[in-house]
């Protein structure tokens, strides 16, 4: 579907073209006619389906076409991490552009300016508020701030915001609100939780489902199975040509991104490293400079794995093998944006057999197993069973698998 076949105003339109957006994506032409309808809406939508324009076009469409207090927070959308809301905020702008409106981003880790200016924004009545949750009350306890207009409230990877804790906080914010507004959930998963809260904030939903967490079909899957001490030397074998352009490399934990990162500068190749331990700028610029090409290899932990938003990656690996079976989706997920093809290589080592055959369960297909090349030498067998005491497993269910994280 086209989105000028989309009942929009000219200005969301006009917005649209200005980006070069033509056809919309199935979550788009399923969510958005429902959203002009002003529907509560429950979507289950993975990252990288479109599911930001899901919400925002029709969001400005509805206060572009109806009366709405000036000087006034009208909408909030909230969602779990400062990445994803700066990212949400960047697509507000650029859909925005022929509209009047105005927005602010909430989100933790900045300046004191940066503060002054979420304030001035909340307080002053920002058209629309994007925000974390933590953050946004932080906000609310040390000064009043009026909601009592808001009639769009909207939730993105809600499934992400609980597993963060975010529930009470979500709650308060709830509380504040008007009773009569629309309020729109996306989630990657439909867990209990998930169907708990919706019954607890939403009324009488529609609900659209778009892919549930199973990774895109144009995603080509690949695994070594290796040793982990065999894994530097695939990626320098991977790597030997250096023609590798906007590669995502993940890892379970902060210190071992430290440690690739400083191996493959050793390499010689141009990487970055990305995790909870570095401020919000150094973040902001690692982002930029691979944005640009000027880092090529972007090492990360699952911080950056849901919410970035940069369309020409064109592999991912997992150094190691995600913890369960929605973190895997949502890493590979980084590739083969829209309609482009990409490509995912997990390095499974002898411990981690049974955790991937797990995954490969979940999926319900065998990933494709690559021959390690032949100067790393020869890998074991995959054996899951025969290996089956990894520590951190997890099984195929109604939505829910184990959840025994390290801290990131």
């Amino acid at each position: 579907m086209r989105f000028d076949e989309l009942p929009l105003c000219d200005a969301v339109l006009d917005g649209l073209q200005a980006m070069n957006f033509t056809e919309a994506t199935p979550v788009q032409a399923e969510t958005i006619p429902v959203i002009l309808q002003k529907r509560d809406v429950i979507a289950c939508a993975q990252t990288g389906t479109g599911k930001t324009a899901a919400f925002i076009l029709p969001l400005l469409h509805n206060l572009q076409s109806e009366p709405h207090a000036d000087n006034a927070v009208n909408a909030i959308i909230m969602a779990p991490t400062r990445e994803l809301a700066q990212q949400i905020d960047q697509q507000m702008e650029g859909f925005s552009y022929f509209t009047s409106f105005s927005s602010v981003a909430v989100y933790g880790g900045s300046d004191a300016s940066a503060w002054d200016v979420q304030r001035r924004g909340l307080q002053k009545g920002a058209d629309v508020v994007i925000a974390t949750p933590g953050r946004l009350l932080s906000h609310l306890n040390l000064y009043e701030i009026d909601f009592s207009q808001v009639k769009y409230f909207i939730l993105d990877e809600a499934d992400r915001m609980l597993d963060m804790g975010f529930f009470d906080d979500i709650m308060q914010v709830v509380n504040r609100l008007p009773k009569d507004r629309q309020t729109i959930m996306f989630s990657a998963t439909m867990p209990p939780k998930i169907r708990q809260l919706a019954k607890t904030i939403l009324n009488n939903p529609v609900e659209v489902k778009i892919a549930i967490s199973r990774p895109p079909e144009n995603i080509m899957q690949t695994a070594y199975i290796c040793n982990e001490a065999q894994k530097p030397a695939i990626v320098r074998s991977l790597f030997a040509s250096n023609d590798q352009n906007k590669v995502i490399i993940f890892s379970g934990s902060k210190l071992k991104v430290k440690e690739i990162t400083k191996t493959f500068r050793q390499m010689g190749l141009s990487v970055g490293e990305m995790h909870s331990d570095l401020e919000q700028t150094q973040r902001e610029h690692i982002m930029h400079e691979f944005k640009n090409n000027r880092v090529n290899i972007l090492v990360a932990t699952d911080i950056v794995s849901r919410g970035i938003d940069i369309d020409d990656i064109s592999l991912v690996i997992n150094y190691d093998v995600p913890h369960d079976a929605e973190d895997y989706v949502h890493r590979i997920g980084r590739t083969a944006r829209a309609s482009a093809k990409g490509m995912s290589i997990t390095f499974v080592s002898t411990e981690e057999q049974y955790k991937f055959k797990q995954i490969e369960n979940f999926l319900e297909k065998d990933i494709y197993k690559i021959p390690l090349p032949e100067e790393v030498g020869e890998g074991p067998e995959y054996n899951p069973e025969k290996n089956k005491h990894a520590k951190k497993t997890f099984s195929k269910g109604k939505g829910s698998f184990s959840r025994n994280k390290p801290k990131r």
